[in-house]
């Protein structure tokens, strides 16, 4: 199980107030947990702790040089350590991912800049990953993105452990609605059965919801879940009211 993540960066300081805030902050002090950012400057040789370069072949922008990582990795690395880059080429991040990535002791997030890494860096990570199909100025949000997801799963870390296992993604499906007070809003109410005191049928109904959420917003998740037979009873039923719904508003 998770117990380190180092996050190899030009830029620290963007990082660190999120490892030591909210969340993660409490997750370090209440478990055998260290999140740490490192400067790739503080690797760098050279008088001016010169890190990047022009690439060659001619292109725009500057490339992070294999020497100052090579040695960060050297320092920074152990037996039992898997090393990530944050890189658009990646598989991309998802929850069976983030179930996977939890399982090592020990994480190396390569998080770069400019017009990224010298390609050869290739050779020395285990693995690379995406947060999606987009381009940021940086990897430091990515790298941030990747360690607030591992970091959530560890057990303890949310106070009540089954706060995970309600999370949209966790078991495929996106999250069910949620209301607080008060109860009344302009035209729009909770739905009654939510403060009705059946727990069975609250249970249900939030299962529907979560299938309804899933098919209004992402049916491609639908596509590959694999259903219980309440949840098809449920998702039928959704649709029904949905019918309904679509009727009486004409």
């Amino acid at each position: 199980m998770l117990k380190r993540v180092d996050i190899l960066t030009l830029f620290p300081e963007l990082i660190e107030p999120y490892l030591t805030s909210s969340i993660l902050a409490r997750a370090q002090q209440r478990q055998d947990l260290n999140l740490r950012a490192h400067n790739i400057r503080n690797f760098a040789h050279n008088k001016h702790h010169q890190v990047d370069d022009t690439p060659y072949g001619g292109k725009l922008g500057m490339v992070i040089q294999m020497e100052p990582i090579y040695q960060a990795l050297a320092t920074i690395k152990t037996k039992a350590c898997q090393t990530i880059l944050l890189t658009p080429a990646g598989e991309k991040l998802s929850m069976p991912l983030c179930h996977e990535l939890v399982q090592h002791e020990h994480l190396v997030l390569l998080s770069g800049h400019y017009e990224g890494f010298d390609s050869r860096l290739l050779n020395y990570v285990d693995r690379c990953v995406s947060v999606g199909d987009y381009v940021l100025t940086g990897g430091e949000l990515p790298a941030l993105t990747l360690t607030d997801a591992l970091i959530r799963l560890l057990p303890g870390v949310l106070g009540n452990d089954e706060s995970a296992a309600m999370d949209s993604f966790y078991n495929g499906l996106l999250d069910w609605d949620v209301f607080t007070r008060p109860q009344k809003f302009d035209i729009f109410n909770v739905p009654d059965v939510l403060v009705s005191g059946h727990h069975q049928n609250i249970k249900r109904w939030k299962i529907k919801s979560s299938l309804g959420n899933t098919w209004r917003y992402r049916p491609d998740l639908l596509a590959r879940h694999p259903f219980s037979e309440e949840e098809r009873d449920l998702l039928q039923q959704f649709f029904v009211e949905e019918d309904k719904y679509e009727f009486n508003s004409r």
